[in-house]
């Protein structure tokens, strides 16, 4: 984290990690689903940090909903995301915000080695996909259940992301792509995208006109394979 950077921060709770972000960071916006939290939120850090009082924005709100934020845009997001809706949060807020460049987040192990897998393993999948349509995703750490309270019944990951362009292409049409192949992830792309094409032979003329073998699986498909065969014109194919 720089010194200059706007912190968006998904799910403060009790404020814990707001504390220790505020005096890293320019300033952070905390947003926070539960009112009461939310309005407790500020007169935990007048207490505990008076001087850095001021570099808190506090919004009520769901992050799956909001749809923009008070002040400067922020530029990296550190946040203890909800387990439950930790992956279309993320997904969410990388589209709403192209500032972000930069994320930490912790989040359910599982979860995590599902977004930072690379194609090819059993891991690789939908939210690996997405995710690297924003940037490049890696295990970033461990964390064990001891270090939370109450005690949760899972372990823990965190996930480092770091935006770069992404692969040429319509991100829309790609994720239709991606969300088809995986929803049969055992079946050679022929069969699993013959609904998305039209056809078991519309689907394999798209693949090979997008120099994709037809009886591969969407597992070994990176989201530039992706890209690629959703642009490919299914007239031409």
């Amino acid at each position: 984290m720089r010194s200059d950077d706007v912190v968006l921060e998904v799910g403060p709770g009790l404020g814990s990690l707001t504390l220790g972000l505020l005096p890293a960071a320019a300033s952070v916006v905390a947003v926070e689903i539960d009112p009461r939290l939310a309005d407790l939120l500020p007169h935990t850090v007048a207490d505990r940090r008076p001087d850095l009082a001021d570099r808190l924005t506090v919004v009520t709100a769901d992050a799956l909903r909001i749809q923009e934020l008070p002040g400067p845009p922020p530029t990296a997001l550190v946040a203890n995301l909800p387990y439950n809706v930790a992956v279309p949060v993320l997904l969410n807020l990388l589209e709403l915000l192209p500032t972000l460049d930069r994320a930490l987040i912790l989040v359910q192990a599982e979860v995590a080695e599902r977004l930072a897998a690379p194609p090819g393993g059993s891991a690789y999948g939908v939210p690996s996909a997405k995710a690297a349509w924003y940037g490049e995703v890696r295990r970033a750490g461990s964390v064990g259940r001891k270090v939370f309270w109450p005690e949760p019944n899972v372990d823990s990951g965190l996930v480092a992301l770091v935006r770069r362009p992404p692969p040429p292409g319509d991100r829309l049409a790609t994720f239709a792509a991606v969300d088809a192949a995986f929803a049969m992830r055992r079946k050679s792309l022929r069969a699993a995208l013959a609904r998305w094409a039209g056809s078991p032979a519309a689907a394999e003329a798209r693949l090979r006109a997008a120099g994709i073998d037809p009886a591969l699986r969407g597992e070994q498909l990176s989201v530039s394979d992706f890209a690629r065969l959703a642009a490919t014109d299914p007239v031409d194919a």
